[in-house]
């Protein structure tokens, strides 16, 4: 057997065992059971969130300096 045919039979046989393989990872998949879709969020509307500030030196100067 020349060189080319040994490379095709062992191309061939690499194909076969990665089909086989990948039929048995989907059959692991789905034995598995049925999928269930994540579950979805228990309120309707989005929190939101607000920030107050409590002091004027949130915006950088003291409320007792002369502008």
């Amino acid at each position: 057997m020349d060189r080319s045919k040994l490379v095709a039979v062992v191309t061939g046989a690499i194909a076969l065992l990665l089909g086989v393989a990948y039929l048995l990872v989907v059959q692991l998949l789905d034995f598995r059971g049925e999928m269930v879709p994540a579950p979805q969020s228990l309120s309707e509307r989005p929190e939101v969130v607000a920030i107050y500030p409590t002091s004027t030196y949130f915006y950088g100067f003291n409320s007792h300096q002369v502008i």
